[in-house]
């Protein structure tokens, strides 16, 4: 049975970086550079689920390790991404037959602006769903009902793509086909794994 509706991650299933983002951002402190972008993924968290401005949590962590990065340069790296077109493509080919494409992502309010409103990523997708919107991330069970609850689809009926694990087993734990790909794979990979679920690619 092919499925109704298809959940696609974004960060390494929909996008790529298209500069080196952990070395620049550990550049922006003497030394320690590992452990500054740790602390800095961490103080990102409440973020993801819409708690606290991502900017002042970024100033927080500059602060801490005595940083001389403003908080505009420290934020830049997470505008290097750039969405894969092959995969844009399948997505409108699965829509043009009338499968629905939708978009479930991990991220703040600062990278849900720059795809959704400056990049048009809404565009290319019948919904999409930010955690910083449902208050819920991935892996949370929660997250993916939540989603399931807005779109009044059977779980069974949705194919989930991530390139996380956790992420795959949150989306399995209700009951949804969840499949792991990353684009490193690359496209084709994608395109097989959308015919075994009988998708029309």
């Amino acid at each position: 049975m092919s499925s109704r509706a298809v959940l696609f991650d974004a960060d390494g299933v929909l996008q790529r970086p298209t500069f080196d983002w952990w070395t620049r951002l550990g550049s922006l402190v003497p030394s320690g550079g590992d452990a500054f972008v740790a602390d800095l993924m961490t103080a990102e968290k409440p973020s993801l689920v819409g708690k606290g401005d991502f900017r002042e949590a970024l100033a927080d962590v500059l602060r801490r390790w005595n940083s001389t990065a403003t908080v505009d340069e420290a934020i830049e790296p997470w505008s290097w991404f750039a969405a894969e077109p092959e995969v844009i493509e399948l997505v409108q080919t699965l829509r043009a037959a009338g499968v629905e494409c939708h978009l479930a992502t991990n991220q703040h309010a600062y990278r849900r602006a720059i795809m959704q409103d400056e990049r048009g990523y809404g565009a290319w997708f019948d919904r999409t769903f930010y955690s910083c919107d449902l208050g819920l991330a991935k892996p949370d069970p929660a997250y993916f009902r939540a989603i399931l609850g807005e779109l009044g689809v059977a779980a069974s009926e949705v194919l989930f793509i991530d390139d996380n694990a956790a992420n795959v087993a949150g989306a399995r734990s209700v009951g949804l086909r969840a499949e792991p790909y990353d684009l490193s794979a690359g496209v084709p990979a994608l395109i097989e794994l959308l015919r075994r679920h009988d998708l029309p690619v």
